[in-house]
């Protein structure tokens, strides 16, 4: 998602291929060997495979709105955090009967650190390093629009007035809403 966000958001217009996991193309496997998702092959043959990686290379194509103009620094401690421990945490509660060493309540307050620090950071703003969208919101919006899913009436109810309205406004967004179009599962072509 936070792939084909930043793609969009820059103008770069890509060929997607959604792929079943499960029965991945041989195309997928030339290309990445280590056959995860998202990949991106780019015109010169460089294949990106983090999705992280492609949100800097799409920006440094074009960020028009200067996301990558906020505190580089916050910036990149939030992502590590959210990429790191919270998305561990997001893991373990989202398939809490897979790690059953703790409760699906205590895997949520795990997350719920990283929550609570987001909450504090959007109190001034509304978004998360600077006065307007930046790379910072993008690249951690689909983990907190994860977490929220895993039990919505919870979600719903918690204390986390702003990061709610955050979420809210970047779920309603053009450009969320311009990447969510399903795609046909790519399948290789039979000879």
């Amino acid at each position: 998602m936070r792939a084909r966000m930043a793609l969009k958001y820059a103008g770069i217009a890509i060929e997607i291929r959604e792929i079943s996991l499960r029965d991945k193309p041989a195309h997928l496997l030339e290309v990445s060997p280590k056959a995860t998702v998202p990949v991106l092959v780019l015109p010169d043959g460089a294949v990106l495979e983090q999705s992280l990686d492609i949100m800097y290379w799409a920006l440094q194509q074009n960020d028009i709105d200067g996301w990558m103009l906020a505190d580089s620094e916050q910036t990149q401690q939030l992502i590590t955090e959210n990429d790191t421990s919270f998305k561990q945490a997001l893991d373990r509660y989202k398939y809490a009967i897979r790690f059953p060493e703790q409760s699906v309540e205590d895997y949520r307050l795990q997350g719920e650190v990283f929550l609570a620090k987001l909450e504090q950071l959007l109190v001034p703003t509304g978004f998360l390093v600077s006065e307007q969208m930046s790379l910072a919101d993008i690249a951690i919006f689909p983990f907190i629009r994860q977490f929220s899913a895993v039990d919505a009436d919870w979600f719903e109810s918690a204390k986390y007035i702003k990061l709610k309205a955050w979420l809210r406004l970047l779920a309603e967004s053009e450009l969320f809403n311009s990447i969510m179009n399903k795609h046909p599962v790519y399948l290789d072509a039979v000879n």
